[in-house]
């Protein structure tokens, strides 16, 4: 078994756990038993639960950029990567439920996924062609990472086969992001622009 493939398997036995337990039986250990995995390779592997998130959060990452759309606008692009993202959730599906339903009570936990969520989407920026360095860059993660934020509510309730629902309310989030872009990057009123430099309107969620 190759590390990636140890990897995927302590994860995926995590979230069958979670779900079928509840988050506070879950333990990198107690995942490896349930998957009858080495508990050596696991404790040098992964050292918390925070481990186990941020996994599956670059597992996410993968899913969703790999065959996504190379070309178009950013608008689509992204979206097209977020929706792949939610298909990776969709497969584990019921953990992920239990996991969120889990974290008022494991606040540590919660802020170790809001910080992996927010380098997830530094992550899509930048396969979309948008710079996702410097301050600029982590206004850019943190907007969008508001974005999944919105679609994730949505798909919490989606029971639809296709995620209608999930689709619909990141397409209405991200209409809004760039909205927010365009509004912001706008020059300002022509009779307080005289000696200022011209600027341009900027697209997507830059």
């Amino acid at each position: 078994m190759t590390d990636t493939d140890f990897d995927q398997a302590l994860v995926s036995a995590a979230f069958a756990l979670g779900a079928q337990d509840g988050w506070r039986k879950v333990s990198p250990a107690a995942a490896a038993l349930h998957a009858g995995l080495d508990l050596g390779t696991a404790r040098a592997r992964f050292g918390s639960c925070g481990a186990i998130l941020r996994k599956f959060g670059e597992m996410a990452d993968c899913h969703a950029l790999q065959g996504a759309l190379a070309e178009g606008a950013v608008r689509d692009r992204l979206f097209d990567m977020l929706l792949r993202r939610f298909d990776f959730l969709q497969l584990h599906r019921d953990g992920v439920v239990a996991l969120l339903r889990f974290l008022p009570a494991a606040p540590s936990l919660g802020l170790c996924l809001a910080h992996a969520t927010v380098e997830s989407m530094g992550w899509l920026l930048e396969a979309a062609g948008v710079s996702a360095t410097g301050l600029r860059g982590e206004v850019r993660k943190r907007g969008l990472a508001l974005v999944w934020g919105y679609g994730a509510r949505a798909w919490l309730r989606d029971e639809t086969p296709d995620l209608a629902a999930t689709m619909a309310a990141v397409d209405k989030a991200l209409a809004q992001a760039d909205a927010l872009a365009v509004r912001f990057a706008a020059p300002p009123p022509a009779a307080y622009a005289t000696d200022l430099p011209s600027t341009q309107a900027a697209s997507g969620v830059a």
